[in-house]
């Protein structure tokens, strides 16, 4: 199989690891800096070049970043266009960056999720407050991530200040209900194929709400519920996405559904679990992508 890894450096752990795994079961692999490809939309004869040369492939694994999603996926695209195959489409890439808009999907399918809201006008502050049931409460910004932009507000007051403060910069906001006996702690799950292969538990930092392994959280393997490994299957297909990481809160009414990541990192849980997930995508693409041996 000819598989292009979508990413902006073959260095990243989790772009090194999926192209070791793709040679160690034989399939010509190049890392691609997507940012650097140029596109030809032309009727019924789409083109992608990467440093001047056309590219042909039989698949590609997208590794799309946050801050490059509009570019990226407009890539993959050109890449569907041609009749390549990819686990993370790019509508799908697209869904899941927007957290209202998959907030809203996740909603409409069923998938258990923290109480959230959203407001525009800086005169529904005291409304957003008592959707979620008071403070404590969490303010995230849309286009944050690893934990970038998300804000603990303790007191109704201290609620009310920041996100006026983020209306006032014009910055589009989620107000989302606090889960108090999460503890600080909560459950990544990766996704492939319809089935969890592997789930890690995140705790945060001592003095850290946000459990970030990119904060100076840490993590551990766990053994996730039937409910849990459900939430996280459903959720993955109701963003449309075969290759997902979910994180999820274990809630006294039972799980709950934070995220889905188009692009999650390797690097933690293949150390927390010691699963080959790289090997687990590679496996998926290669049973999926049509090709020529």
């Amino acid at each position: 199989m000819r598989l292009g890894i979508l990413s902006r450096k073959s260095s990243l752990y989790s772009t090194a690891r999926l192209k070791e795994a793709a040679e160690e079961r034989g399939h010509r692999v190049r890392v691609i800096d997507f940012v650097r490809c140029t596109m030809t939309v032309a009727s019924k004869r789409p083109v992608v070049r990467y440093l001047g040369e056309s590219l042909e492939l039989d698949a590609i694994v997208p590794r799309i970043g946050a801050s490059v999603t509009f570019y990226g996926a407009a890539v993959v695209r050109q890449f569907e266009m041609m009749g390549v195959y990819t686990p993370a489409e790019s509508q799908a890439i697209v869904r899941s960056r927007d957290k209202l808009r998959s907030m809203q999907l996740l909603a409409r399918a069923g998938v258990d999720l923290p109480v959230t809201a959203f407001a525009r006008s800086v005169k529904d502050t005291q409304g957003l407050v008592e959707a979620v049931g008071g403070a404590p409460l969490i303010v995230k910004l849309l286009e944050g991530t690893q934990g970038r932009g998300v804000v603990l507000a303790e007191t109704r007051k201290a609620a009310e200040s920041v996100i006026d403060a983020f209306r006032q910069l014009d910055a589009n906001i989620l107000v989302q209900e606090f889960i108090k006996e999460a503890g600080g702690s909560d459950v990544r799950a990766i996704v492939v194929g319809g089935r969890v292969v592997a789930a890690m538990e995140r705790s945060a930092a001592p003095g850290e709400f946000r459990s970030n392994l990119h904060r100076g959280g840490a993590a551990e393997v766990t053994k996730l519920s039937k409910a849990e490994k459900r939430s996280a299957v459903r959720a993955a297909k109701a963003i449309g996405l075969s290759i997902a990481g979910v994180d999820l809160l274990r809630s006294d009414r039972g799980p709950l559904v934070l995220e889905v990541n188009s692009s999650p990192g390797l690097e933690g849980i293949e150390a927390a679990t010691a699963v080959d997930v790289a090997g687990e995508i590679i496996e998926y693409v290669e049973t999926h992508a049509h090709h020529d041996e």
